[in-house]
């Protein structure tokens, strides 16, 4: 079956021209022209990727794509008509995946749509395969840190914290690989994917943000430990 694209554009020409090339490389395509209506789709017709304006009227892309992630971790590629790191930063923090100014070329979005779709579809290969072997973890457990990948849930102390998807998808990455020395390059690979066109200062801001939450004292890390001049160590 098809996999399934939500466009949320008020520019009726803008999603006209994404609709037709998109459903020229064999894609579904639902679209929307605000906030709103773009949430009522992504729950009635269960998309496999949301292409996101910013500039929306009434709710902005960034409550849009806020509002998606409390529900769902499909991924999210921005769109702005503003080359501006600040925004980038934004769409980064309320967890969009990519990031692509305007104006664009459309090959150049049917890259980052098909490398963010090929991602998803790696995850879930690799996830079924897992459980099939029977080696799939449902709870990986670091002193009084659980990350319990059944219920994609991480608890301090027993209690559950509030965690981004791209945060937990970093957390649990590191988790896997204790002890291993990561460089930012290999975790925006990972993590991010190779579709994802950013710099390494994006994985050193989800560090600070984990070990905000994860670490007794987050300016002396002890669980996720900086290597200087290679990456990070995940030391549980």
């Amino acid at each position: 079956m098809a996999e399934k694209i939500l466009v949320v554009d008020d520019e009726v020409s803008l999603q006209e021209t994404l609709k037709y090339s998109l459903e020229k490389q064999g894609y579904q395509v639902v679209v929307a022209g605000d906030g709103l209506t773009a949430l009522e789709l992504a729950q009635s017709s269960n998309p496999d990727l949301v292409i996101l304006d910013v500039m929306l009227p009434g709710m902005d892309g960034f409550e849009v794509c806020r509002t998606l992630r409390q529900e769902s971790n499909i991924p999210v590629l921005m769109l702005t008509a503003r080359d501006d790191e600040i925004d980038r930063v934004v769409g980064l923090e309320v967890g969009a995946d990519d990031y692509l100014p305007k104006p664009f070329s459309m090959r150049e979005l049917i890259a980052r749509v098909k490398a963010l779709l090929r991602r998803v579809r790696l995850m879930r290969e690799e996830a079924s395969a897992a459980a099939q072997e029977g080696n799939l973890p449902q709870v990986m457990t670091f002193g009084n840190l659980d990350i319990d990948m059944s219920r994609r849930e991480v608890r301090l102390n027993g209690e559950v914290v509030p965690f981004k998807p791209k945060e937990y998808e970093l957390l649990t990455f590191m988790g896997q690989h204790k002890g291993r020395v990561l460089t930012r390059e290999l975790i925006l690979e990972r993590v991010w994917g190779w579709g994802f066109v950013g710099d390494t200062r994006t994985v050193d801001v989800h560090i600070r943000w984990l070990r905000e939450k994860i670490e007794p004292v987050s300016e002396k890390p002890e669980r996720i430990v900086t290597v200087r001049g290679a990456g990070y160590r995940f030391e549980g």
